[in-house]
C-alpha cells in the first residue's frame, strides 16, 4: 500500500491542506479535542466528522467556504456524546462565537441533531449528513457488540480495514479514497480516541424531544451508502419532517469526499452564499 499511498491524490490533497491548517489540542472541560479554526470574523461554521476522520477529513469544503470562519473538530478519547455537546458550546463561548451553522456526518451527524436540539439557539442551521436518528439496536451491531475498551484495537482497526477492502473491491475507482481511510485506521486515529468514537454513538441517549425549526436543517443521503440503510436515512427524514432532503445517487458514506464540489456547492446554496449547482435536479445529483 505504501506506493500506492505515495500517488494518492487525495491523501496528498489533504497532507497539503493540514501543512497549511494545523489542527491544535484544545482542553475543553478536560477533554482533549483537535481543532481546526481557519480565523476571521465571518459567520462560523462547525464541522464534525465520522468515525473514520479527522476533522482535516472536509479538507475540500474548508477550503471551498472562504466567507465562513471554519472550525472542524477532532473528538477527545473520552467522554461521550452528551458531554462533548458542553465541550462544543465552551469551544464556541472560548471563540466568541454566539451562533455556528453545523455539519456533522454519520457520528458528528447524530452528534449535530443533539446538539441542535439541546442548545437550538447556538445552531444557525443543522446539516444532517449521511446519518441516522436512532441508535436503537446499535449494541447489537458490529464492532458496537464487542467490550469496545477491551476487545483487542487490533481487532477493531482489521474489522474496519477489511470492510473497506471489501468496498475497494466492488469500487476499484475509489481506491484513493478508500487508501485514504485504511490510514485513517490504521493509526492515524490514535487507539484511545477509536474506541471513544465506536463507545460515543453506541452509548449515546435518543436525540431529546425539544424543538428545532425543520426549516432549518439539511438532510444529506446517499443512495448507495453501505452503513446508512434505507430505514435509517428514513428516520432521519422522519425526525425532521418538513426539512430539506438532499440526495446524492453515488457517493458511498463519504460523498464529501468523493464529490467535493457539489457537497460544498449545496452547503454554500443552503446558507446563501451562492445558488444551487446546477446538478442538483429535484435535490438529486
Amino acid at each position: 500500500m505504501g506506493e500506492g499511498r505515495m500517488n494518492n491524490h487525495l491523501i496528498a490533497a489533504r497532507d497539503a491542506f493540514a501543512a497549511r491548517h494545523r489542527e491544535e489540542r484544545v482542553e475543553l472541560n478536560g477533554r482533549d479535542w483537535g481543532v481546526i479554526d481557519t480565523g476571521g470574523s465571518g459567520a462560523a461554521f462547525v464541522f464534525l466528522p465520522g468515525t473514520l476522520g479527522r476533522a482535516d477529513i472536509f479538507w475540500q469544503q474548508i477550503e471551498a467556504m472562504p466567507e465562513r470562519r471554519v472550525l472542524a473538530l477532532s473528538y477527545p478519547a473520552d467522554g461521550g456524546i452528551a458531554q462533548w455537546l458542553d465541550d462544543i458550546v465552551a469551544l464556541l463561548d472560548q471563540r466568541g462565537i454566539g451562533q455556528a451553522a453545523v455539519l456533522g456526518s454519520s457520528l458528528g451527524g447524530y452528534a449535530a441533531q443533539a446538539l441542535a436540539l439541546a442548545a437550538p439557539e447556538r445552531v444557525e442551521h443543522l446539516f444532517a449528513a449521511n446519518t441516522l436518528a436512532s441508535t436503537a439496536g446499535i449494541a447489537e451491531r458490529p464492532p458496537y457488540a464487542l467490550d469496545l475498551q477491551r476487545a483487542p484495537i487490533g481487532d477493531l482497526r482489521a474489522g474496519f480495514a477489511g470492510a473497506m477492502a471489501a468496498w475497494g473491491q466492488t469500487h476499484p475507482e475509489q481506491a484513493d479514497l478508500v487508501d485514504l481511510l485504511l490510514a485513517e485506521v490504521a493509526g492515524r486515529i490514535p487507539e484511545g480516541e477509536l474506541r471513544m468514537r465506536l463507545q460515543a454513538l453506541k452509548t449515546a441517549e435518543p436525540l431529546g424531544g425539544s424543538s428545532y425549526p425543520a426549516g432549518r436543517v439539511t438532510v444529506i443521503e446517499t443512495d448507495d451508502d453501505p452503513l446508512i440503510p434505507p430505514e435509517l436515512r428514513a428516520g432521519v427524514r422522519a425526525r425532521w419532517d418538513g426539512a430539506q432532503v438532499f440526495r446524492f445517487a453515488w457517493g458511498g458514506h463519504f460523498p464529501y469526499v468523493l464529490r467535493p464540489n457539489l457537497y460544498a456547492g449545496l452547503i454554500r446554496a443552503r446558507l446563501g452564499l451562492q445558488a444551487l449547482p446546477d446538478d442538483w435536479q429535484d435535490g438529486v445529483a
